[in-house]
């Protein structure tokens, strides 16, 4: 009976014994399915995910650290928690090289010449003969609704008359010749369109990376924009960085991701929509300089329901990041197509951060590259950059003379 009782006990405990190693043998199996390893399973550690700014936990982070400021600094007044710690999104897909800045320039301009328009319209009123007062207006028309504006339609129209008159010509390429001179009177104004992008020395002697700033209204293609830049400065083998400050636009965020992981750069952004953009943008300026690139990008939001709030976003994104980075540029991106619509919104931008340049987007119809006239006559800052397609390297920088030509091929 005994005998019995002990050989029931020992087979227990094979069953159990069993059990267990099964189960064990299992756990593992599945770990090892997962990607993870012996050491993880035994402490009970979660891995660390790739692309986080290092905060094991974020809603354990510092209030200082979820307001874009230092420890011990002022929160700017008015402002709110970012919700979280920015993080740095990293490069998971294959790296693309973006195209020569040369290479896109002569494609651009292939594309605008195809495009026909301003150019060849005016070409073909200027080579018909004498002209009557009936051409000319028809002449003026055009120019107007180029959107160059009237005070330049003005003084190119003086330009025009009397010289064809004075020379007496009617040879089309005399005229063409003519109308390059005017027209590249008023694209050209001499104004220097170089984008500064290369680290400066801070008041505190220390170097920065160049912060470039990138507002617009929603719908120009301002998130685009910035991808798009990042690609031309890749190209010239700069090293970038991108701060996700459009909080309010749905998926921005995600879009700028994107365009980074093609161009290898990386991307600081906040944990969720409607964060601090003054936040995302310092720590965007705060990670540059700790990884020493040359260049940072910063997209900002867009909206015009509220055009004074939006204007108070701008300029306090702008006040947080200047105490500790000099702000470089300021590029404003209008659609070329909006005409003056887009001259009004540029009015708006300029009187809230101090607008350097321009990136025009959507030129390819060059019924409206007049805007290129009237915008930097208005805000006396230059055309730096133009778009004329969805490609990706479909931004160059702008060239008046090569704009001109190819108005008129």
């Amino acid at each position: 009976m005994f005998a019995d009782i002990w050989l029931y006990l020992v087979l227990g405990v094979l069953v159990v014994v069993g059990a267990g190693l099964a189960l064990v043998r299992g756990r593992h199996s599945r770990h090892e399915r997962h990607g993870e390893t012996d050491e993880s399973v035994e402490t009970g550690e979660t891995p660390t995910t790739v692309g986080t700014s290092g905060d094991a936990d974020p809603d354990t982070a510092a209030a200082p650290s979820e307001a874009g400021l230092e420890p011990g600094a002022e929160p700017e007044p008015g402002g709110t928690d970012s919700g979280g710690p920015a993080t740095a999104a990293a490069t998971t897909v294959d790296v693309e090289r973006p195209e020569s800045v040369a290479g896109r320039m002569v494609r651009l301009r292939a594309r605008l010449a195809r495009a026909g328009g301003l150019g060849s319209t005016l070409l073909s009123l200027l080579s018909r003969g004498d002209l009557d007062e009936s051409d000319w207006e028809e002449i003026e028309e055009t120019l107007l609704l180029a959107d160059i504006g009237s005070g330049p339609t003005d003084e190119l129209m003086t330009a025009l008359r009397t010289r064809v008159k004075v020379l007496g010509t009617t040879d089309p390429e005399q005229v063409r010749a003519l109308l390059r001179e005017e027209l590249l009177t008023l694209v050209d104004s001499g104004m220097d369109r170089r984008l500064a992008v290369s680290p400066v020395t801070g008041d505190d002697g220390e170097p920065h990376p160049a912060t470039v700033l990138v507002v617009g209204v929603n719908g120009t293609g301002k998130t685009t924009t910035v991808g798009k830049l990042a690609r031309v400065l890749v190209a010239e083998d700069k090293d970038v960085l991108l701060g996700a400050a459009d909080t309010f636009r749905a998926a921005a965020a995600d879009q700028l991701s994107t365009w980074g992981e093609r161009v290898g750069v990386s991307v600081v952004r906040a944990d969720r929509e409607g964060a601090d953009p003054a936040s995302v943008a310092f720590d965007a300026v705060k990670a540059g300089r700790e990884n020493g690139v040359d260049t940072v990008l910063v997209d900002t939001a867009g909206r015009l329901q509220n055009k004074a709030g939006l204007m108070d976003e701008l300029g306090k994104i702008r006040r947080v990041i200047s105490r500790h980075a000099p702000v470089s540029e300021v590029l404003l991106v209008l659609d070329a197509t909006t005409g003056q619509n887009g001259m009004r919104q540029a009015q708006v931008f300029s009187e809230a951060v101090d607008v350097t340049g321009i990136v025009l987007t959507k030129l390819d119809g060059t019924a409206k590259g007049g805007i290129v006239v009237a915008v930097q006559r208005e805000l006396g800052v230059p055309v730096k950059f133009v778009g004329l397609g969805e490609g990706p390297d479909d931004l160059a920088p702008f060239d008046a003379a090569g704009f001109v030509d190819a108005l008129l091929d």
